[in-house]
């Protein structure tokens, strides 16, 4: 395509982030959100008046059929992610699909494979790669001026029923392994510029209802030494998200989403570090630049392939304990 082309792009995900990807999308110059879809057509009509889109479409099918949508972004259940990543890149529609890109690692290689045979842009949600508080600290160890020796960090939520960010009845079951330690299993081994060498992990009972283990504790160590320690819980009644410790050789950072503390608290400005302070933005202006200049994402499915391997490695070893 050409850069002065309009490139139209369809959002399939009517929930709390496929809300923030229509924000972000809609600030970014040269973009069109072309339809969205939603659990069913009635809630993907509700979605697409709140957002100011104009067609909204009952199923991802009708989507891909359409000629004048050139991309879509998947902000839809974990379950689904890799089979509609694959059903878009066999339309010939770039795609970005929100983490994780699989729930097992077969499946993630199928979209490898598939992103590889088709060229088109293939990327990951993972956002803590975009986010100004984790580009500022990447900028330094660039620069030679930072080297991770421990990443400390906490992802703390509290959902003991199943319930999405807005509160909502969920028609899908969240993930500790899967979903939220891939951004911290991912963002550890791109920070540290050092593949992963060692992981071990033990959970926490089996939540009855839900069946997924409630709390996790995840170890993992890179080739150059820098080591991970992190703790996720669905029990926590407290701050929620994901909360980074970056303790360095020549200073600590704590990053919390797209803010940056130093390890005694002190803001750090990182207002001018991207055009915006939105991590979403910055990600989904990757996307959108990256099918204009024909050229592979950061966060492609390639580079953070890896990632997906490592969970699938600590998968095996906690059904190994579970099944002993």
């Amino acid at each position: 395509m050409t850069d002065d082309r309009i490139l139209r792009i369809a959002l399939a995900g009517g929930g709390a982030f496929g809300a923030k990807h229509a924000a972000a999308l809609k600030r970014i110059e040269g973009v069109e959100v072309a339809a969205v879809v939603s659990s069913g057509l009635e809630r993907a009509r509700k979605f697409a008046a709140e957002q100011g889109v104009g067609r909204a479409v009952a199923s991802l099918d009708e989507v891909l059929a359409m000629d004048d949508v050139d991309a879509v972004v998947l902000a839809t259940p974990t379950q689904l992610h890799a089979s509609q990543t694959l059903a878009c890149l066999e339309a010939g529609k770039h795609v970005q699909v929100e983490i994780p890109l699989a729930d097992s690692l077969t499946d993630a290689e199928a979209c490898r494979a598939a992103a590889e045979r088709t060229g088109l842009v293939a990327m990951v949600g993972h956002t803590r790669r975009f986010n100004p508080s984790h580009q500022w600290v990447r900028q330094r160890i660039e620069a030679g001026a930072f080297n991770i020796q421990q990443m400390d960090v906490q992802t703390y939520f509290f959902r003991r029923k199943n319930l999405n960010a807005l509160g909502q009845p969920r028609s899908w079951t969240d993930h500790l392994l899967w979903h939220h330690a891939a951004h911290t299993v991912d963002l550890f081994a791109y920070q540290a510029g050092s593949p992963i060498v060692q992981a071990n992990a033990v959970q926490g009972p089996v939540h009855p209802e839900l069946g997924i283990a409630m709390d996790m504790s995840i170890q993992l160590r890179a080739e150059n030494g820098a080591i991970c320690t992190l703790s996720l819980s669905f029990n926590n009644d407290g701050p929620l998200g994901t909360f980074f410790r970056y303790i360095g050789d020549t200073g600590t950072y704590i990053a919390r989403y797209d803010d940056l503390y130093t390890g005694k608290e002190e803001p750090i400005d990182v207002s001018g570090v991207d055009v915006s302070m939105d991590g979403i933005e910055l990600q989904d202006r990757e996307f959108v630049a990256a099918i204009r200049e024909g050229r592979e994402p950061n966060s492609s499915i390639a580079q953070v392939l890896s990632c997906y391997r490592t969970l699938a490695a600590l998968e095996e070893q906690l059904n190994a304990v579970a099944g002993s």
